[in-house]
This record gives C-alpha cells, structure tokens and sequence, in this order.
C-alpha cells in the first residue's frame, strides 16, 4: 500500500530540495503535483481539496517563505497535515468500562471482519493480557460462523455458539457466557452484505442498542478506493463508531481509504491489517505512516517488529558465533531467514528504512521475498550433516538437492558460494581490526555511488 503514492512524493521530495527559495509560483506547481498523487491514490476529491487548502495556508506563511532550507520546511508541512489527514497517534481500544468490554466490528462483506475479530482477540490476549471471547451473529453465512471458531481455536480464546435464532439473541447469550466466565472482552463480529441497504443497518443498529457496546470499529478495505469514502458515511451515520480498521494494507491498494476514512468518519485509524495470518494486526500511528509516504522511513515501528517477532534466545547464539567467527552454519542461515519471514520480509523490513526510496529502481527490483524462498527450499532439501559442513556438498549431492528443492544445480552453487563468502566476511569481522579491513575490502568492490544513502 502506498507504493504510487510514495513514489509520487519522493519525486516532488526531490525537486523541493533543489529550490534556494519557495516562492508563490513553485508552491503552487508543487501543490498541482501532490493534487495528482492523491487523486491517483484514490484520495475522495473533497478530502484532497481540504488537505491542500491547509498546506497552503501554512507553506504561504512565515513558516516555509523565505527559510535557509526551503524544500525541507514544505516538506515538514506535507508531513504534518498527512499525520494529521490520518488521524490521531497512538489511540488504543478503550476498555474503562466494567468487563466485559464489548467490541463490536461492522462491515461490508469481504471487507476482513471475521478475520480482524481473531487477529484482535489474540493481539489483546497476548500484548494485553486480557482474557477474551468472540462470537459471530453472521447467521447468513455458516461459513463465517465456522472460519472464527477455527481461528479461535488456533490462538486459544473461547467461541461462544452461534445457535440462536436471531443475531441479538446471539450477541446477548454471548456477553452473558462471558460474563458468567469473568471474561475481560467480549469481541461480536458481525453479518455483512455486498451492498449497504436497510435491513443490514437496521439490524446492526439493533445489535449496538442490545450490547451498548464500548468500542465499535469500521472495518474496511483498503482496497476500496473512491467507495470507501459512501461507505464509512453511511456506516457513521448509522452508528457511533470510536475508530477503524483498515484491512488488507498489505496488497496493491492505492492507499485512498487510510487518507479518506478518517476524514469522512472523523474517527481514528486504531490498527491495519497486514496480511492474511492472525498476528498479522498492527496499531496504526499516522506520524509513523506519512514518514513512509514521504520516504522518510519508519525505524520505529521495525524496532518493535524486532522486539516482538524476533526469538531472542536464537538471535543471542547467532550473534555469539558470528562474533567468534566459527560454528555459523546453513541450519543458522535458515533459521535467519525464517526469522526475517515472521518479519513480514526482505521487502516489508526494507520499506521502514530511510533511504531505501532513494536507490535504483534495478537494486530495490533485486528486493524479491521469492528468492528467499527459494534459498529456504534448497537448504530445507539438505540433510542435517550437508548444513553442518557444506564442504561435503559435491556433484551427485548438488544434483540430489536441486531436484528435491525444484531448483537448478546452478542455483544451489550459487547458494554455496554466497555462504561462503559469507563465512570468509566473519572470520575478517572475528579478528582484531578486522572490522576495519573488512570495510576497506568492501569500499573497494563497491561502484561509485554504490552504498545506501541513509539520510
């Protein structure tokens, strides 16, 4: 998400930085050019309007005119209004209520509800520690009931029957279950439709009105670009939501629905979906988020991937060897790259980077989360002994590893030789001053202009 759009804003980055002065003239150029970028994104024309009317404001000022450093100053401008265009930072669920704390989800069909119930209930159980339930009222769709007692089951939280005859009934057995169970939150997903109509917002209006719920979020798909903006008005006007989830950020969307839901609904973005499996919810900080749009990086959020997502116990004997600069094998090379894997990869790690949205095009294309894949399958076809000591790697194996792998022979010598290397790069590491030369062999294969230009 947000891959046009940032690309879109790092070319007008980059112009900004060659002006000496902002003048009228220039700001208005570059305004028509952030205009097109939002437009592009699917950005809802009257949110597009309003957010160049207040950069405007503020770049004609005394604020931008006339500084040492013009470009960066518009820059921060851009920045803030984009933090500001999505919402506030840091706004978690409310759970000052008496338990259990109802949270109910309300969405068109296919927009990730069921999924967002369970990726919530394991978030709050293992980040919160909060005891947690789930329950759907989708009596349209028996398919919907049994994806969530099977996601429930895999992140060990309690789903109360769906045996009712109607969704209110559901809904009130469900927060009586749970409080009979001293459970802390009770999560309510709920029927969707292809379409809005009056009978589903009837009926989800009667269900908030049973429950009173304490939080009630608007899930939504990013990929909903323009409809996004019809659909969280009617959502709004139908009932009070506290914030929303935005769902599938992680494919192709433009990014229109993160910069137009929170201007419609007035309500925070509290966390974005990134990616199909049920750890894959995050808390959405808009700060975090426009300085990835603009390039900037977000080292923030990948220190708190890495604190996480990262087996400390495994990094730690990593790291032992790699400092000793003997031991480090291809069962530790696939237990990095697995590691990376639960990151959100090679690519997802790359793109909070600073600097990253300044290198070639032919360098980030070569960023490919397949070739990890492949590396994976290949030393997943060696047995125990060949990670242990590639050494004994030969003809008859390569070709028995390629085969059970789908890959090349080729391919596996690649492999070898980039452990190797690998391997000869540590000892020089594992040496006094070895650091040092390491770096000076290094700056002497690299081409001019070569490294990575960390800002």
């Amino acid at each position: 998400m947000f891959e046009n759009l940032s690309e879109r804003f790092n070319g007008i980055v980059k112009r900004l930085r060659g002006e000496a002065r902002l003048t009228e003239e220039n700001i208005d150029a570059t305004l028509r050019e952030v205009r097109m970028a939002l437009l592009e994104a699917d950005v809802a024309l009257p949110v597009v309007k309003d957010f160049l009317d207040r950069i405007r404001v503020r770049a004609l000022g005394q604020e931008v005119i006339g500084t040492l450093t013009p470009g960066q100053a518009l820059i921060r401008v851009v920045r803030d209004e984009l933090t500001e265009l999505m919402g506030e930072a840091g706004v978690g669920l409310d759970f000052n209520a008496q338990p259990p704390v109802v949270v109910l989800l309300a969405g068109l069909q296919g927009s990730g509800k069921t999924t967002s119930a369970a990726k919530l209930a394991k978030r709050l159980k293992e980040h919160d520690k909060k005891s947690v339930a789930v329950v759907s009222c989708d009596v349209y769709r028996p398919a919907a009931i049994e994806q969530l007692k099977i996601l429930a089951g895999e992140i060990g939280v309690d789903c109360y029957p769906s045996t009712e005859s109607t969704p209110e009934r559901i809904a009130l057995a469900a927060l009586d279950m749970a409080r009979r169970q001293l459970k802390d939150v009770l999560i309510v997903d709920t029927a969707g439709r292809l379409a809005i109509d009056e009978a589903m917002m009837t009926e989800i209006r009667g269900l908030h009105a049973a429950l009173a719920p304490r939080e009630t979020l608007f899930v939504i798909d990013s990929m909903m670009g323009q409809d996004a903006v019809r659909t969280a008005q009617a959502f709004n006007e139908a009932l009070p939501l506290t914030g929303v989830v935005l769902t599938k950020a992680d494919g192709d969307a433009r990014g229109g629905a993160a910069l137009s839901v929170r201007h419609v609904t007035g309500k925070p973005i509290k966390f974005i979906g990134m990616g199909e499996k049920v750890n894959a919810l995050e808390p959405f900080h808009p700060d975090r988020m426009a300085s990835r749009i603009l390039g900037m990086g977000d080292v923030l959020s990948l220190i708190e991937e890495v604190e996480q997502k990262v087996d400390k116990d495994k990094a730690a004997k990593v790291a032992e060897k790699l400092v000793k600069g003997k031991g480090f094998d291809l069962a530790d090379f696939r237990e990095q790259l697995e590691q990376m894997k639960n990151m959100g990869g090679l690519a997802s790690l790359m793109s909070k980077l600073p600097g990253v949205s300044d290198l070639p095009d032919q360098v980030k294309n070569r960023v490919n989360d397949k070739e990890m894949v492949r590396l994976a399958a290949i030393i997943d076809s060696m047995t125990p002994n060949e990670r242990k000591f590639p050494a004994i790697i030969k003809a008859s194996r390569k070709q028995r590893i390629a085969a059970g792998s789908g890959s090349q022979v080729q391919d596996v010598n690649r492999l070898l030789k980039q452990f190797e290397n690998m391997q000869r790069m540590m000892k020089k590491v594992s040496k006094k001053g070895g650091m040092q030369a390491l770096m000076r062999g290094m700056r002497g294969q690299m081409p001019p202009g070569g490294g990575m230009p960390f800002r």
